[in-house]
């Protein structure tokens, strides 16, 4: 991760850019217009959460595309976004945060809710500040352009990493916050099980996904989802808070990117009010 800026104002630079998804800002529009026009969600009202996948986008764009088509056509008005994922690249004893000011990708800078990450921060464990965590970390970065083409730009995001915590630990502080801000969002980032060949993928992902949609924490726990964590977060606030999961797409690499010996499950679900 490179960071830039003057005093303070610190900007994490993307990490992916180039790889997972294009560097340059206008392919990188064109291609996600692209999946929004393609992606075909029903007519959900008061979407407060999405699950959506994080591989390079030619592989999971057009199912994360689904997860983002919900929110398209909401009042374009500024929003935090709380954006949660696993931990992929170092261990993590809680939920990493980061002290940067703003994330950046090809389309612009995002800025970072300062003044949550330090309310998450006064909680103290399991709360903590990694900055490593966030350095190679892609499963936040690759939510980013497709939450700017959404909501140009309009919106401040809480990074969270989730590495070795009990997601109850987390889940009334989640609930206090978002009950106290009615146009806050939330985001996590998560693949299904990795290297399966294609039915074997599906079954297990299809097990997992209907336990996610029916409330069983303890049967998507089973599953291979690599961000159960924050999943089973989302699941317990919403419980707490009355949101209805809906699934919107289910597909894995076999069916983007055609090679189906070993594949990577993606699920976008949407948990409106």
């Amino acid at each position: 991760m490179r960071l830039t800026g003057v005093r303070d104002q610190v900007v994490r630079q993307p990490a992916v850019a180039g790889t997972f998804y294009p560097a340059s800002p206008d392919r990188l529009r064109a291609m996600i217009r692209m999946f929004l026009d393609e992606a075909s969600v029903p007519a959900l009202t008061h979407v407060r959460a999405v699950i959506s996948p994080h591989a390079g986008y030619v592989y999971s764009g057009p199912i994360a595309a689904h997860a983002y088509k919900v929110w398209e056509n909401a009042p374009q008005r500024p929003r935090t976004i709380y954006l949660m994922g696993p931990a992929h690249y170092e261990y993590v004893p809680g939920v990493a945060l980061t002290r940067v000011s703003a994330f950046a990708t090809p389309l612009g800078t995002v800025p970072v809710a300062e003044e949550i990450v330090d309310v998450l921060l006064d909680h103290g464990k399991p709360f903590l500040v990694s900055e490593s965590a966030h350095a190679p970390e892609h499963c936040l970065e690759v939510q980013l352009p497709f939450l700017q083409v959404v909501f140009t730009n309009h919106f401040r995001i809480v990074p969270m990493l989730f590495g070795q915590v009990n997601p109850m630990e987390i889940v009334p502080v989640l609930v206090d916050l978002l009950q106290s801000d009615p146009n806050a969002l939330v985001v996590v980032s998560s693949d299904l099980s990795h290297y399966h060949d294609y039915w074997t993928a599906r079954r297990l992902d299809l097990a997992t996904v209907e336990a996610i949609v029916r409330g069983d924490m303890d049967a998507a726990r089973r599953g291979e989802a690599c961000g159960i964590l924050p999943i089973l977060t989302l699941m317990g606030v919403a419980g707490r808070l009355g949101w209805t999961p809906h699934l919107l797409d289910y597909r894995n690499s076999g069916d983007t990117a055609g090679d189906k010996s070993r594949v990577v499950g993606y699920a976008a679900i949407a948990y409106a009010a």
